[in-house]
C-alpha cells in the first residue's frame, strides 16, 4: 500500500508584478520636466532679484538677496486694474460659454432632426475660422453695437470663438450618460428643463470643468480682441498691460518678470484645482 502523498500547496499569485524599467520613458519625462520647469524657475528667480543682481550675475543663478521690490513696483504702476479687468472678462466669458454651450449640447445629443445635425455641423465650422481672418467684421459689429472700448466688447467675441469647442466637448460628455437615465426621467414626467437641471448637470461635471478651464485660459491670455477693441488705459487687460510694460520697464527685466508671474499665477491655480477632471472631460465619449 503506497503512502498518501501530502496535498500540494499552491503559492498565491503575485498581487503586483514588477514592471520593467523603461529608461527611454524616464529620460523623456526628465527632459520634459526640464523644458517646463526651467522657464518657470527663470520667471520666479529673476522676479526676486534686483536690477544690479540681474545684470551682474548669470541668467539662471539663484537670487543672492531675494526682494519683493519688483512686485511692489508693478502693483504701484496700475497692475491691479489690469488684473481686475482680466478677471471680469474671464469670469464673464466662462459664464456665457457655459450658459450657451450646455443647452446646445443637450439639444444636439437628444435631438434627432435634420435641422439639429445641420446646426451642429455649421457650429463646428467655427473651429476652422481663425479670429485674425474676421477681425475687421468683428470690429465693425462691436462699433455699431456701441461696445467699443468696453469689457463687454471683449467678452462677446471671445465667448463666440470659444463656443464651438465647448459645445464639442460637452456633446461628448453628454453622450456618456446612459440612455436608461434619460428614459427614466421621461417616465417620471421630467421635461427638458428638469432633465437638464437634475440629470445632465450633475453627471457632466467633468465636461463642465474642462470647458471652464479651456475658456478661462484662452480668455485670460487673449490679446487680439483687447488690442483691436479697446484703447483707454482703464480698459486694458493683463496682456495689454504686459505689452505696455515692455516699453515702460525696458531695462528693468526683473519688474517685467514680476508682472508675468502675477499674471500666470491665477491661471496656474485654476488649472491645479481642475486638473483631476480635465483629462476625463477631454476623453469623454471616446469609449462609445
Amino acid at each position: 500500500m503506497t503512502p498518501a502523498l501530502p496535498p500540494r500547496t499552491h503559492r498565491p499569485p503575485r498581487a503586483h508584478r514588477l514592471r520593467r524599467a523603461n529608461p527611454l520613458a524616464a529620460l523623456g519625462a526628465l527632459a520634459w520636466l526640464v523644458v517646463v520647469g526651467l522657464p518657470l524657475y527663470y520667471l520666479v528667480a529673476v522676479s526676486l532679484r534686483t536690477r544690479e543682481d540681474y545684470l551682474t550675475a548669470g541668467a539662471l543663478s539663484p537670487p543672492t538677496s531675494p526682494t519683493f521690490e519688483n512686485y511692489a513696483t508693478v502693483v504701484g504702476g496700475g497692475f491691479e486694474r489690469y488684473l481686475l479687468n482680466t478677471a471680469v472678462v474671464t469670469a464673464a466669458s466662462v459664464a456665457l460659454v457655459l450658459v450657451l454651450a450646455l443647452p446646445a449640447a443637450y439639444a444636439i445629443v437628444r435631438g434627432s432632426g435634420r435641422l439639429v445635425r445641420a446646426g451642429f455641423s455649421l457650429l463646428l465650422l467655427g473651429l476652422a475660422i481663425p479670429a485674425q481672418a474676421v477681425i475687421v467684421p468683428v470690429y465693425l459689429i462691436i462699433t455699431r453695437m456701441h461696445l467699443y472700448d468696453s469689457l463687454t466688447g471683449i467678452v462677446l467675441p471671445t465667448a463666440a470663438f470659444l463656443l464651438p469647442m465647448a459645445v464639442l466637448v460637452l456633446t461628448s460628455a453628454l453622450r456618456d450618460i446612459p440612455e436608461e437615465l434619460y428614459e427614466a426621467m421621461a417616465l417620471d414626467g421630467g421635461g427638458p428643463a428638469r432633465t437638464l437641471r437634475t440629470l445632465v448637470i450633475p453627471l457632466s461635471r467633468h465636461g463642465l470643468v474642462t470647458v471652464a478651464v479651456y475658456v478661462a485660459v484662452n480668455a485670460w491670455n487673449g490679446f487680439l480682441f483687447p488690442l483691436v477693441l479697446t484703447q483707454s488705459q482703464d480698459r486694458r487687460v493683463l496682456t495689454m498691460g504686459l505689452w505696455s510694460l515692455q516699453g515702460q520697464y525696458t531695462s528693468n527685466v526683473p519688474a517685467l518678470m514680476a508682472a508675468m508671474t502675477l499674471s500666470v499665477l491665477p491661471v496656474f491655480l485654476f488649472y491645479v484645482l481642475g486638473r483631476r477632471r480635465l483629462v476625463s472631460g477631454l476623453t469623454a465619449g471616446f469609449g462609445k
